[in-house]
């Protein structure tokens, strides 16, 4: 059985469409958490009506502790053998639990690709699928994790997870922080055993202006350092590990809000970031030649990063 876990706060345009999508799926077998996460808007109504036409659907009230929360009490509230995060605002496309559930061969991890779909009516084509088997969890993250696609790889929609998986292994969600799929995401590659993709797109991605993904707001740029912080407390002591690419991505979180562009979306942040910085993990991550370099100079002044930056612009446009 599945279990399907649905956060939901202020989505009562969006609700129906993502309740539609799973309750209509050609398989059965499964069960419908929804955590009302203190919605303010007509959304409980919208699940309770939904819950008397459908008893797989069980809800969760919760005064509003943010997606994480919401999360983490779907996964201790589940039975299911695998658990989905379906975010209230997207869909599933036909028969896609039906091709999950005839994929399930004990794996701690099953991933599929999905496509986004933005509301401005811009289109978009899906990523190319993968087809995959026998990896470790490490296996497949150093292979796919730096790979450029439009569904991004630490998205967390984009798997079913073992729930006994989860729980052996305490892989919940960092509460209280955004961008809590980057720090999920990489440990719990760490932890799994076995990880099979298939090339099928399941999931649909609703882009929207004012979901949380798409928000701006200072936190944001500080709970990336945050992420980088933890992300390096857990990877740095780990011995017998190939940790070239986990360094990476901890080096480019760690001067993500320096760069011009997360600039012009949050402001010039530099007191705040520097000391937010846990210095000597950044340095340890910092492994490739330009991180090292971004590493010094942000360490004597982010002022000098962007002088950098504006020279290499110009090398490539020239050269």
């Amino acid at each position: 059985m599945l279990s399907i876990i649905i956060p939901v706060y202020n989505v009562e345009n969006f609700l129906r469409d993502c309740l539609n999508s799973v309750t209509t799926q050609s398989v059965t077998d499964f069960e419908i958490i929804c955590i009302n996460d203190g919605s303010t808007d007509s959304s409980l109504s919208v699940l309770n009506n939904y819950s008397l036409i459908d008893n797989r659907i069980k809800i969760i009230n919760q005064e509003n502790k943010g997606l994480s929360a919401a999360r983490n009490a779907g996964i201790r509230a589940a039975k299911g053998e695998y658990v989905f995060f379906l975010d209230s605002d997207d869909w599933l496309e036909p028969d896609a639990l039906k091709i999950l559930v005839e994929n399930q061969s004990g794996e701690d991890i099953i991933c599929f690709n999905g496509r986004r779909y933005f509301e401005n009516g811009t289109e978009e084509y899906p990523d190319k699928g993968i087809e995959e088997n026998n990896l470790t969890g490490w296996e497949y993250y150093n292979k796919y994790a730096l790979v450029s696609r439009n569904f991004h790889f630490v998205c967390a929609v984009l798997r079913i997870y073992r729930r006994e998986f989860l729980l052996r292994n305490s892989l919940f969600f960092t509460e209280g922080i955004y961008h809590e799929d980057n720090l999920f995401t990489p440990i719990a590659c760490y932890y799994a055993k076995s990880v099979k993709i298939i090339p099928n797109t399941l999931y649909v991605y609703r882009i929207r202006e004012g979901s949380i993904t798409q928000t701006s707001n200072k936190k944001r740029i500080y709970d990336i350092v945050e992420v980088a912080n933890s992300l390096a407390s857990f990877f740095i002591p780990k011995t017998n590990l190939k940790k070239d690419v986990i360094f990476r991505e901890i080096a480019g979180e760690y001067f993500k809000g320096f760069m011009p562009d997360e600039i012009k979306k949050y402001g010039k942040n530099d007191k705040e970031l520097v000391e937010r910085i846990q210095w000597e993990s950044f340095k340890v991550v910092s492994t490739y030649p330009r991180h090292k370099r971004i590493f010094w100079l942000l360490k004597i002044n982010p002022f000098l990063l962007r002088l950098y930056l504006n020279f290499e612009r110009y090398i490539k446009f020239f050269f």
